[in-house]
C-alpha cells in the first residue's frame, strides 16, 4: 500500500482547492447535523414529557387528549382501581385533567399561536415528577389564576408573572412560571381544572393520569381498565403516549434533512470530483513512477480514495464545529398531533456528530471514486510522458 503520508503531502500542496472542497462539504454537514438536531430536540422534548411510571387514560377510540372526553364518574372509577398508587396521605395518585387549545398573540404583536391550557389539581404536581415553580407561586383553589411554562412565557403577550390574560370569557391572573425538566409541559399553561371546565368544554375531563402502584404491572392495569364494562377507555403508558405524538413531525423533519442535504451534497461531490481530477492530472508522472515501482492499480485507486476521504473528513470536522453553537438554542414548532406550539431546544448529540462525519466521508468517497479509478487505469507510458 502507498503510505498515507504521501496523500497528506499532496493535500498540503493544493491548499486553495482543498480548502474550497472541504468548506463545501462542511456546509452540507452543518446543515445535515442542524436539521437532525431539530428533529432530535423535538423528539426529546415530548419523550421526556411522560413518565413510564404513569398511565394516561383517554376515551376509547381517541388518539389524543384533544379528542377525548372522560366523565367524572369514570374518573372516580379509575381512581378506585387497585393499580393506582397511594400518596403519603393515603389518597390515590390521580390527576383528572382538562385539555384545551388557546389562540394567543405573540410577543412581537404579529401573528398568533396555539397554546395548550391544561386544567389540573394540586395532586398533579406529585403525579408528574420534575414540575417545579421557578417564579411566583402555584394557582390557588377556586381562583382564576394560572401558571405558565417557562418556554412560552416570553413568546406570547401578557404571560409574565403579575400580568393578566383573557380567554374563555374571563381574565386570568398569571401568578407563576414553572419548568418541567425541558419537557413539553413547559409549553403549556396550567390552571385549576374546576375553573377551566365550566368556561371551556363543560363537565368533562379530557384525560386521567395516575401513578401505578407497581410500574411493572402495566399490562395487567391496562387489561383491567379496558375490560371494565362501566367505562369505555383506552390506557397507555404516559411516556409511550407522548413519544408517539412526536412520530409524525420527527419523521417529516428527518425526511427534509435527507432531501435538503442530498441536493446540497451534489454540489459538494462535484467539487470533490473536480479537485481529485485536477490532482490526477497534475500527478500523472508520479502515478507512472508508482506503477513502475510495482504498486498495483488497486493500490493507486485506494490511495486516491483515501486522499478524497481525508479532504472530506476535514470538511466534516469543520461542519460539526459549525453546528455545535446551535446546541441548546430554543425554537418552536407546531405539533401536528395536537396542533399546538411546542418550544424545545436543538440537541446536537455525539451520535449526530458521528453521523455527520460518516456523511462527509461518504461524499468524499463518492466524489473521489471516478478520479481514483481513472488514475488506477492510466497507462504507464502515457503517465510518464
Amino acid at each position: 500500500m502507498i503510505p498515507i503520508t504521501y496523500n497528506v503531502r499532496s493535500v498540503a500542496q493544493r491548499p486553495v482547492s482543498t480548502a474550497m472542497t472541504a468548506i463545501a462539504i462542511g456546509l452540507v454537514v452543518a446543515v445535515f447535523v442542524a436539521m437532525l438536531a431539530l428533529a432530535n430536540g423535538f423528539r426529546a422534548a415530548l419523550a421526556t414529557t411522560g413518565s413510564p411510571d404513569n398511565v394516561i387514560v383517554v376515551r376509547r377510540g381517541a388518539n389524543d387528549e384533544l379528542s377525548s372526553g372522560v366523565s367524572r364518574e369514570t374518573a372516580r372509577t379509575i381512581a378506585s382501581s387497585p393499580h393506582v398508587a397511594r400518596g403519603g396521605d393515603g389518597q390515590p395518585m390521580v390527576s383528572p385533567e382538562v385539555y384545551v387549545i388557546l389562540n394567543l398573540t405573540r410577543t412581537s404583536g404579529i401573528g398568533f399561536g396555539n397554546v395548550v391550557a391544561r386544567g389540573v389539581e394540586d395532586r398533579a404536581f406529585e403525579v408528574r415528577k420534575g414540575v417545579q415553580i421557578t417564579q411566583g407561586r402555584k394557582f390557588r383553589t377556586g381562583a382564576s389564576e394560572i401558571i405558565v411554562g417557562r418556554q412560552i412565557a416570553t413568546r406570547f403577550q401578557h404571560l409574565n408573572v403579575g400580568d393578566s390574560v383573557e380567554f374563555g370569557g374571563r381574565k386570568w391572573a398569571v401568578v407563576g412560571h414553572f419548568e418541567a425538566a425541558g419537557s413539553g409541559f413547559e409549553s403549556e399553561i396550567w390552571g385549576e381544572n374546576e375553573q377551566f371546565m365550566p368556561v371551556f368544554r363543560g363537565e368533562v375531563f379530557q384525560s386521567v393520569i395516575f401513578r401505578m402502584a407497581d410500574p411493572g404491572a402495566f399490562d395487567e392495569a391496562k387489561r383491567a381498565l379496558e375490560s371494565d364494562p362501566r367505562i369505555q377507555v383506552s390506557a397507555r403508558r404516559e411516556s409511550d403516549f407522548y413519544t408517539g405524538q412526536s412520530a409524525v413531525l420527527t419523521t417529516i423533519l428527518t425526511i427534509l434533512a435527507v432531501l435538503i442535504t442530498s441536493v446540497m451534497s451534489i454540489g459538494a461531490i462535484f467539487g470533490a470530483v473536480n479537485t481529485m481530477y485536477a490532482a490526477v492530472a497534475a500527478r500523472a508522472p508520479e502515478i507512472g513512477v508508482l506503477l513502475t515501482l510495482g504498486f498495483k492499480p488497486r493500490s493507486i485507486m485506494a490511495s486516491f480514495l483515501a486522499e478524497a476521504g481525508l479532504i472530506a473528513a476535514i470538511g466534516g470536522v469543520l461542519g460539526c464545529i459549525a453546528a455545535l453553537p446551535i446546541n441548546g438554542l430554543v425554537t418552536s414548532t407546531t405539533n401536528f398531533q395536537s396542533f399546538s406550539e411546542v418550544a424545545f431546544a436543538f440537541r446536537v448529540t455525539p451520535g449526530l456528530l458521528v453521523a455527520g462525519m460518516a456523511f462527509s466521508v461518504l461524499m468524499g468517497l463518492a466524489g473521489g471514486f471516478f478520479p481514483a479509478w481513472r488514475a488506477s487505469r492510466m497507462p504507464v507510458v502515457a503517465a510518464l510522458r
